[in-house]
């Protein structure tokens, strides 16, 4: 009575919005972490929606390398929560079974094998005879290897969601229902106001973790969350004898070449297929009308036919099926993203609105996930790295068809082999292309970053050409090795308009990014990579920051973190009350790379501007007209060879690169792609963003010591935890590995290993068509940190020796030309 008194006179911290077992567990884990005030609305019974129907299946496995925290967190959980809140949750460990049954997966199980091992999760490549032992009732002719987890299994998901709600209780959260959300107002301070037919509660934030209905939530406040509910069928059998007589719970199995997932029920079996992207259906209705009001505990229409391929793939792997009786077909709603993976954290556009939506696998993703924003929210930043959720990743360009083609593929796709640089190609393109996508679309295989198309790779004659992905080289290798030499020796160009580029101005300009960056703010004409660090000292963010007039800059940034950055400048911006404005260009700013030694020699052709380096300087840059298209040029290149950036109205794309193709006839100018990019970027040393520094890691043990001032005034966001990281020593350094191998390049995530242990991980690699061999980044114990260290690391299956060689293999232009001046001879 007194909680609902409270309750109604309307003030909270945090307001979760839906009882699925995820905004359950957010509830839990706040309020078990003392926050108080923690307040859940669910507008019929908890676990209406996808929850109660789920097929409650829990596993260590995650392709991904982040989520596998999140798999891990939610499993150990599971396993205390009857303890600690005394409610059984029906936990079964079997261990669980993905089957290869051809050469290439078992390729694919050595992949993951390798980005495993530098994790706590236990996971092995077993053989067919252990995979009989484990599972008895398999036909056997169809097993290769299989990939085990041990402490895998499935869990009761509405006894699950009451264990972690009786725990929220406990801790002092308010769990109310049934009570629908009406209406959401921000007001003008950051807070909400939450309005239900019961009145009105004000917070602090709130957090939409509606499920299905995620997309009418966000309704009210403009979002155009993309998800759409698909329809997931799993069928129960009877009893089967031969289960019966089994002694222990057989493993979860599944067999990805069949697409389903299969598990022991009671004395019969129960299995959920996967059907293809041609015959899964989606429930578009309620993306253009809504959910239907009421609909709670309800279920579609089962339709066997659908997956009749399925249940005989089934049959012919457990043949005991095919005497079994089905006794219950479950059809019902789960919520995809375009992706398969959730949106999980801050909203860019909107103030304190977070969201945990978005989840085709909520069962095993909620434990972890109530974690993971629990301590962002207490926190005020990431746990970890988990970029992949971010819900920044989508924009304006995620329309409802685009939502709805990558839903249908997504699914369809649920168990295809998962292969390095994967390019998936339903729903594209978006409406994000560069001014170049008409020229160049038939020339190159495209790549697709943030719902840009962008130029992977180029075609010549007799090429190979299309996408052919492989686990080793491929029909890329000599093509990318072709536009390397090109860039080396002569001059090529890049569309690089993805960049994420916003103008920050206003009085304030030079003060906010003084706070926000670890480098100092360069001086007008100038610009210089900047990191935004977290209070913890991660690297949250690295941008390209140039003052193009006093007080007015231009950020660049990464197209993967255009709106993950701009949230984060924005909050600060509102915390700090700083007078500037902040203008997302994007879209309408085209970017053109050109570099190589000539670089100069083609674009003074299109200028009066002097291009000489005595008068336009390397880390420059300045507005000029290049053949009368007016461009803001910077002298930087990602290659590390002689180059300029050229910002420029996107409408002028086409005019530019025609006029510098042009110009560059006599040097033999020709395009490069983003694959020959990352080979020079690496040969160089250069770091990226999301491979060798993102939220798991400090600058410090990063190498980027150079971009981060200490010593300057301002006490930039994380100054203070970087003076504690540096006193305290590194425990891990970055190191730059040349390894002897065969047909394979690593491509970051793989094992590193010393002595017969793991000890560390690559972070990103690439073949070195300078060295001809391959070349990668690691992150590995100080003790083991010296140059001219040998080491390991694992691909497909395989150790290969490597060796810890001085960074970079090749110098920089601009640092040649340093040497070349002193009369030095530089290493190409």
């Amino acid at each position: 009575e007194e909680d609902q008194m409270r309750w109604r006179t309307g003030l909270a911290d945090t307001v979760i919005i839906g009882g699925g077992c995820v905004g359950v567990s957010l509830a839990y884990h706040l309020a078990r972490a003392g926050l108080k005030d923690v307040v859940l609305l669910e507008k019929s019974e908890l676990t209406a929606g996808s929850t109660w129907h789920a097929a409650g299946l829990t596993t260590y496995f995650h392709p991904g390398i982040n989520l596998k925290k999140i798999h891990s967190y939610s499993i150990k959980l599971y396993e205390k929560l009857e303890e600690e809140t005394g409610q059984a949750v029906g936990f079964h460990q079997p261990g669980s079974i993905r089957i290869a049954s051809t050469p290439t997966r078992v390729d694919e199980f050595k992949y993951q094998m390798t980005r495993a091992g530098w994790h706590p999760t236990e996971q092995y490549l077993i053989t067919p005879e252990k995979v009989q032992e484990l599972f008895p009732l398999l036909n056997m002719d169809m097993v290769l290897a299989g990939l085990y987890n041990p402490g895998d299994g499935h869990i009761d998901p509405y006894s699950l969601t009451m264990a972690l709600a009786a725990g929220a209780r406990k801790y002092g959260a308010q769990l109310n229902y049934p009570v629908q959300v009406t209406n959401l107002n921000s007001r003008l301070d950051g807070t909400w106001e939450v309005e239900t037919p019961l009145g009105l509660i004000q917070a602090n934030r709130i957090v939409n973790t509606a499920g299905f209905w995620a997309r009418d939530i966000g309704k009210m406040i403009g979002m155009q969350h993309p998800l759409i509910p698909v329809h997931h069928q799993y069928v129960v059998t009877s009893t089967i004898p031969e289960v019966k007589a089994l002694k222990t719970e057989l493993p979860v199995i599944r067999d990805l070449e069949g697409s389903y997932y299969l598990r022991q029920e009671r004395d019969g079996l129960l299995f959920g297929p996967y059907e293809s992207e041609e015959k899964m259906k989606l429930q578009d209705s309620w993306v253009t009308n809504g959910v239907p009001p009421g609909f709670g505990k309800e279920l579609f229409e089962s339709d066997l036919d659908r997956i009749m391929e399925h249940v005989e793939a089934a049959m012919e792997m457990v043949p005991v099926l095919k005497k079994a009786d089905i006794v219950n077909t479950i059809a019902g709603p789960i919520t995809y993203s375009p992706d398969i993976l959730p949106m999980v954290g801050p909203h860019q556009g909107v103030r304190n609105y977070w969201v945990a939506i978005g989840f085709g696998y909520g069962i095993i993703h909620a434990g972890g996930i109530g974690k993971y924003l629990s301590d962002w929210i207490l926190e005020g930043e990431p746990p970890f790295d988990l970029i992949e959720l971010d819900p920044n990743r989508y924009g304006k360009w995620t329309t409802t068809e685009y939502t709805a083609a990558k839903a249908r593929e997504s699914y369809g796709f649920n168990n295809i082999v998962g292969y390095p640089k994967e390019e998936r190609f339903a729903g594209r393109p978006t409406e994000r292309t560069s001014g170049l996508y008409d020229l160049l679309k038939s020339e190159c295989s495209m790549g697709f970053h943030a719902g840009w198309e962008q130029p992977h790779w180029f075609y010549k004659p007799g090429d190979e050409i299309g996408y052919k992905p492989s686990f080793r080289r491929t029909n890329w290798f000599d093509p990318v090795g072709r536009e390397y030499k090109q860039v080396m020796e002569k001059v090529g160009v890049i569309d690089l308009s993805p960049f994420g580029k916003f103008k920050v101005k206003g009085t304030d300009s030079v003060k906010l990014l003084d706070h926000l960056f670890a480098n100092v703010v360069p001086k007008v004409g100038s610009t210089n990579i900047s990191h935004m660090l977290t209070p913890r000292g991660k690297v949250y963010a690295e941008l390209t920051v140039s003052q193009l007039y006093p007080g007015e800059f231009m950020l660049v940034t990464g197209s993967g973190s255009e709106l993950h950055d701009l949230r984060w400048i924005e909050e600060e911006v509102m915390r700090g009350a700083y007078k500037v404005e902040i203008e997302n260009m994007t879209d309408e700013m085209g970017v053109l790379g050109v570099a190589g030694p000539y670089a100069r020699q083609v674009l003074q052709k299109l200028t009066n501007e002097d291009l000489s380096d005595g008068s336009f300087k390397f880390l420059q840059s300045r507005h000029l007209k290049l053949s009368d298209i007016a461009v803001t040029a910077i002298r930087i290149s990602y290659t590390g060879e002689l180059g300029w950036e050229l910002y420029h109205r996107k409408e002028d794309s086409v005019a530019l690169y025609g006029a510098i193709m042009e110009a560059g006839q006599k040097e033999g100018i020709d395009n490069f792609g983003t694959y020959a990019l990352n080979a020079l970027r690496l040969e160089k040393g250069f770091r990226a963003w999301g491979a060798e520094m993102n939220c798991d890691t400090n600058p410090l043990e990063a190498g980027l010591e150079y971009f981060v001032k200490l010593n300057k005034p301002a006490d930039f966001t994380g100054k203070q935890a970087l003076k504690q990281i540096k006193e305290k020593g590194l425990k891990r350094q970055l190191v730059y590995l040349t390894l002897e191998t065969d047909n394979v390049d690593p491509e970051g995530n793989e094992s590193v290993w010393h002595n017969g242990k793991v000890i560390g991980n690559t972070t990103s690699g690439s073949f070195s068509y300078s060295a001809q061999q391959s070349l990668a980044f690691a992150y590995v114990p100080i003790e083991l940190s010296k140059v001219g260290q040998k080491l390991e690391v694992e691909l497909l299956g395989k150790n290969y020796p490597a060796t810890i060689i001085q960074e970079p293999l090749v110098l920089t232009e601009p640092t040649r030309m340093r040497l070349q001046k002193k009369g030095e001879s530089p290493k190409i």
